[in-house]
């Protein structure tokens, strides 16, 4: 069974599954739709990513073209042919009566006409939202990684960058129960593409609405790990100082807690991240009473 990415069709945020999950319903991380997986892609180095669908979202009927109706007239009396000219002169006689009267309320049906199309064209003009754009990682470029807090601005997209070379898009963070945040590639399986942070066995309500910055002359900060991999090599790096980190949190609500991150580490490769992650709380149910 091979994994493979697909999109959202409602955010476009990226998810990942494996070919025997084609067709399941999934939830998107970051706008909480329920998303059917889409068929496996023919070739596993696809360039482009395929789309789930909506559940709810029926898919376009597809009727089969019909095929014309045959007429079969018969062999008709001679008399028929007569009632059929009488037919017709009559008709040629009241075309001519009525030549303006016809022409005319034809033409004033035809301009309803194009008005009311006009019109329709307009509203649905207006009413539909346009589409939004695909998530990219952001140009590798030394504007990007900066060892300095002063001025940084956050973007409002999903967490994006480059860890150890590689382009890196964030599809998932969580939080553990012994204070490690977590921001990944893929939503599930082994932990192989991005980076954790310690906070010491800290709980999710202590960093709600909460903001640290984390300076590299910091000499002993939260340890930070970035995790990649070179094919069948698995990178990582520690680091407890050294880096610059700006992480904002959200309001704790509804099992979740968004946040912001900005981080650049002083690694050969230059790895930086900066967006936005949400965090969803999985708490353990509570023991039955008997």
């Amino acid at each position: 069974m091979s994994e493979f990415k697909y999109a959202c069709p409602v955010c476009g945020q990226h998810m990942m599954c494996d070919s025997s999950q084609s067709g399941t319903v999934m939830e998107c991380p970051t706008c909480f739709q329920k998303i059917t997986a889409p068929q496996a892609p023919a070739s596993p180095d696809a360039k482009f990513i395929i789309t789930g669908t909506k559940v709810g979202e029926r898919p376009v009927p597809k009727f089969p073209g019909a095929n014309p109706s045959v007429i079969t007239v018969g062999n008709g009396f001679p008399g028929a042919l007569v009632v059929v000219i009488i037919l017709l002169f009559i008709g040629g006689a009241v075309a001519f009566v009525y030549h303006g009267t016809i022409f005319k309320h034809k033409d004033n049906s035809t301009t309803v006409a194009n008005d009311t199309t006009a019109g329709s064209n307009q509203v649905a003009a207006k009413t539909q939202p346009p589409p939004k754009p695909a998530v990219v990682a952001p140009p590798a470029n030394d504007t990007n990684w900066m060892l300095n807090l002063d001025g940084v601005t956050i973007p409002d997209s999903p967490a994006a960058g480059r860890i150890h070379g590689q382009d890196f898009l964030a599809e998932r963070a969580s939080f553990s129960t012994n204070g490690i945040l977590t921001i990944r590639a893929g939503t599930r399986g082994a932990f192989e593409f991005g980076l954790t942070v310690s906070f010491s066995g800290a709980t999710i309500e202590t960093l709600a609405g909460k903001t640290f910055n984390i300076a590299t002359n910091v000499t002993k900060a939260a340890r930070l790990t970035l995790r990649s991999r070179d094919g069948s090599q698995a990178m990582r790096d520690n680091f407890d100082g050294g880096y610059a980190m700006r992480l904002e949190f959200g309001t704790l609500a509804n099992n979740r807690l968004p946040g912001k991150i900005y981080v650049c580490t002083p690694d050969e490769t230059k790895s930086y991240i900066a967006g936005t992650f949400n965090i969803e709380i999985r708490r353990p149910r509570p023991p039955r009473q008997n």
